[in-house]
Formats: structure tokens, C-alpha cells, sequence
């Protein structure tokens, strides 16, 4: 979460963000805050509890490869890989930092236990040969306090400003000030609050010239010439679709001519099932269909041997998209339950 934030901070100041975890379900979340996730290739894998894992010797150097080339091309690295109880993995070797431009800056949040970065320096910020400095303060918690007491300097610093408009340090309440208002508790002797709710001034919207009879029968031509238009194209969808489907049943052996039947009503059924279904239903009722899916796909393999090549055809296509239904099925129903894992 803070990570989500600094990312978002740094975005809104205008910096382009690049990130990068171990966990590709990050990806989403630092896309979400206006970065670019960068994955790391090849070896990822899900992080099942939520939290990241110790990667192996392969997939580390894989890592610090890719974290060498990204801070090649940035201004400030940022590390934070830090493992309790154990020393902080090495990210940026010193080839990596002999890499970077003079005047960028790692800030190496693990550099109590180590570092991230193997030049850094616990509790010391340096300056390498080539111009880079690495923050190793292991403080950084100690650190905030003074910080968080300018932030509340400054507010009360500008409270003050407010409170005495000439700068005599006499203060003077101007009650029609909508914020000096809204902090008064007691005044005089007389309780102020709670305040009076703040008054929105939204810009009225500009009225609108009343249409001209000429206007309005324009309009209402141009509609009704529109509703004409959208009707025909629907007769003539489905006078094609009638024609369509009595030339494949005339092409069908009156054997199969049965089976249309069954399909028409599974067709009205299925489309009265599913738009019955709550639009937030979707995602999980796709996992389903896999059933469907898997039917339509044992019964399209079992007719690849037919002589006739249509059908042939026809079956291939049916395998395509149903397999495709049903790995796609599986794949958002595993997304979607990696959500709810912790």
C-alpha cells in the first residue's frame, strides 16, 4: 500500500514511474496508479499469500539484470526487497551503478539489514566515482517525526496568517470566512458549532435558446427518418437470417433435421438464462460454461472423421472456440480467486 502511494505521489508530480515486482498480480495495482510494471521475465510466479518470495539463484540473476537496465535509464532508484531476520538480497551490483547517469540517486530502504545495493553504506549516504548517491540511511522511521513536524508547522503557520490578516499578530475573526467559521467552537461565549453547512456556488448552465418551429419538425423528420432506417436494417437482418438457416436445412440429411429443433430452443433458453444474470455475476458464471464448453468440444472431435468436408470444417471451428472458452474460462476464474487469497 505505501509503495501504491509513493507511486501515485510521484506520478502526480510528474515523474514517469517505472515498478517492478516478483508478483505479476502487482501489475494490475501499479498500472492502476499511472505507472509502467515491468515484470521480471520468464520466472514469475504468484504469490499465493500475498506477499513476495525469496527467488532462486536463476531468477535472481535474471532480476538484477533487469533491475540493472531500468536503472541504466532512471534519475532516482528506489529498492525496497527486504527479508526479516535475513541479510537484503543484492539488486544493483556495481556494475549496475557504474551504469547510471552522474547526478541519479538509489535510495536503499533495506539498508538496515544490509542493502539492496552493493555499495550501499548502513546508516551513511555516499557518492560513487561516477556521480551516483546512494541514501543507506537505516532511519529512515526516526527520520519522519521531524518532517511530519514541519508539515504541522506549516499548517499552523498559515492558520495564524489567517487568523491575523495585518500582520499584527492581533488576531481578528471574520465569521463570513467559511474556514475561520468552520474551526469556531466557542466565541464570545456563544457555542458555534456545529458550523453551517458550506455553500457550494456551482456556475449555472447556460440556458438554452428555445428551438424555432422550423427546428423542431427538422428534428422530428430526421427521427422518424432514422426509426425507418433501423427497422428496415432489421428486416432485412432477418430476412437473411431466416434464408441462411432454411438453406442449411435444406442441406442437411433428414436424419439431422432434428436436431435444429433441439438447438433453437437451447439458443431461446440460453439467452433468457443468461440475460437474467446480474452483470456482476459474469466473470464467475463463465467458469461454468466450461461444462457447456466441454460438451460442445467432446461432441466437435468426435465428428472430425465425417467424409464430408463442411463438417469437418464446421467441427474444427467448433474445437477452436471452445477451447479457447474454456482455458479463457479458467484463466479469469483464477484470476478472480487470487483476489480473495491472502
Amino acid at each position: 500500500v505505501a509503495g501504491l502511494a509513493a507511486i501515485g505521489t510521484a506520478n502526480s508530480m510528474g515523474a514517469r514511474v517505472h515498478a517492478s515486482d516478483v508478483r505479476p498480480e502487482v501489475g494490475e495495482q501499479v498500472e492502476s496508479m499511472g505507472a509502467s510494471f515491468v515484470p521480471v521475465p520468464s520466472l514469475q510466479e504468484g504469490s499465493g499469500d500475498g506477499y513476495a518470495k525469496e527467488m532462486d539463484a536463476d531468477a535472481a540473476a535474471l532480476a538484477r539484470a533487469l533491475y540493472a537496465e531500468e536503472a541504466a535509464k532512471s534519475d532516482i532508484v528506489i529498492t525496497t526487497a527486504n527479508i526479516p531476520g535475513r541479510r537484503s538480497p543484492i539488486l544493483l551490483d556495481e556494475a549496475a551503478v557504474a551504469a547510471m547517469a552522474p547526478g541519479s540517486v538509489i535510495v536503499d530502504m533495506a539498508a538496515a539489514n544490509g542493502g539492496n545495493c552493493a555499495l550501499t553504506v548502513p546508516g551513511e549516504a555516499i557518492t560513487t566515482g561516477n556521480g551516483v548517491t546512494i541514501i543507506g540511511y537505516a532511519d529512515l522511521a526516526e527520520r519522519l517525526p521531524a518532517q511530519a513536524s514541519q508539515l504541522y508547522g506549516r499548517n499552523l503557520a498559515n492558520l495564524l496568517a489567517l487568523l491575523t490578516p495585518d500582520k499584527d499578530g492581533r488576531i481578528d475573526l471574520d465569521m463570513n470566512d467559511e474556514v475561520i467559521r468552520g474551526i469556531t467552537v466557542v466565541a464570545e461565549g456563544a457555542i458555534m458549532w456545529p458550523p453551517p453547512p458550506v455553500q457550494v456556488c456551482a456556475a449555472p448552465a447556460p440556458a438554452r435558446p428555445e428551438p424555432t418551429p422550423e427546428e423542431i419538425a427538422a428534428k422530428a423528420a430526421t427521427e422518424r427518418a432514422e426509426r425507418k432506417r433501423k427497422k428496415r436494417l432489421k428486416t432485412l437482418g432477418i430476412a437473411t437470417a431466416v434464408i441462411a438457416l432454411m438453406a442449411l436445412v435444406l442441406g442437411t440429411p433428414a436424419a439431422a433435421t432434428s436436431h435444429y429443433i433441439v438447438l433453437l430452443l437451447a439458443v431461446i433458453l440460453g439467452f433468457y438464462v443468461i440475460s437474467n444474470v446480474t452483470p456482476a455475476l459474469h466473470t464467475p458464471l463463465m467458469s461454468v460454461t466450461n461444462a457447456i464448453s466441454g460438451i460442445i468440444l467432446v461432441g466437435a472431435i468426435s465428428q472430425m472423421g465425417d467424409p464430408h468436408p463442411l463438417v469437418v470444417a464446421v467441427s474444427f471451428a467448433a474445437i477452436v472456440l471452445a477451447s479457447v472458452n474454456i482455458f479463457g474460462g479458467f484463466a479469469i476464474t483464477h484470476r478472480m480467486l487470487s483476489m480473495f487469497r491472502k
